[in-house]
């Protein structure tokens, strides 16, 4: 075995000469003046400069003109979602919840066609109460009255309510089918009507007969 494999002194002198050697190099200098700097300088200066350098950008939320709920595969019996759709459409979000929980308490059927029990009400000749069918409706018209609020409807009207056939999944043993519907409801702002007065009327008329007498002339 040689000397410098069992001398530790020998190993210390050689590291301490390399570290002066490393020391006395300008770049070892430069390194460490730039570290003086940045612990001079705060970094909470350095990140006050970034913002004011960088503009702030707004996001801007785009208002739709209609909302709308659209619900894939709901297990509800598509006969009777046909026939609520109908039951609903044209009315406003909060009467339509109100109507369909007077079903679910069997106060006011769902007027329907074909060969269904009577259940005697204005204007209809025979009808169910659809609860189940009616509560998933509640939740899906509870999702559509927010959507109208995020979209700034004041006076949201269900426009649109579609119901449609959707694959059905076997059940257990493959058996029985299960019920399935694809839901779609859309609503809008209520147009207002605007009453005509009767002078605006009157000059209309004038302005028709003057017409009329100068295509005779």
């Amino acid at each position: 075995m040689t000397e410098k494999n069992y001398n530790p002194e020998q190993r210390n002198t050689k590291a301490l000469k390399k570290q002066e050697v490393a020391i006395a190099t300008p770049e070892f200098k430069k390194a460490e003046e730039t570290k003086i700097t940045k612990e001079k300088t705060p970094e909470t200066s350095v990140k006050e400069e970034k913002k004011q350098k960088v503009p702030e950008v707004k996001k801007q939320i785009i208002k739709k003109e209609f909302a709308i709920a659209n619900l894939m595969g709901v297990p509800v019996s598509t006969l009777d979602a046909i026939y609520i759709c109908k039951f609903i459409k044209y009315k406003t979000i909060e009467k339509a919840i109100s109507d369909l929980e007077e079903v679910i308490k069997k106060k006011k059927p769902v007027p329907m066609k074909g060969e269904i029990p009577h259940r005697r009400g204005k204007g209809m000749m025979s009808g169910r109460f659809p609860i189940n069918a009616s509560k998933e409706f509640i939740l899906i018209l509870k999702g559509l009255k927010g959507n109208s609020i995020v979209n700034g409807l004041e006076n949201p009207v269900i426009s649109e309510a579609i119901a449609n056939f959707a694959p059905r999944p076997f059940g257990r043993f493959g058996s029985i089918r299960r019920k399935r519907t694809h839901i779609k409801l859309v609503a809008r702002d209520k147009r207002q009507k605007v009453k005509t007065s009767s002078s605006s009327k009157q000059s209309k008329d004038s302005s028709m007969k003057e017409k009329t007498k100068e295509k005779k002339k």
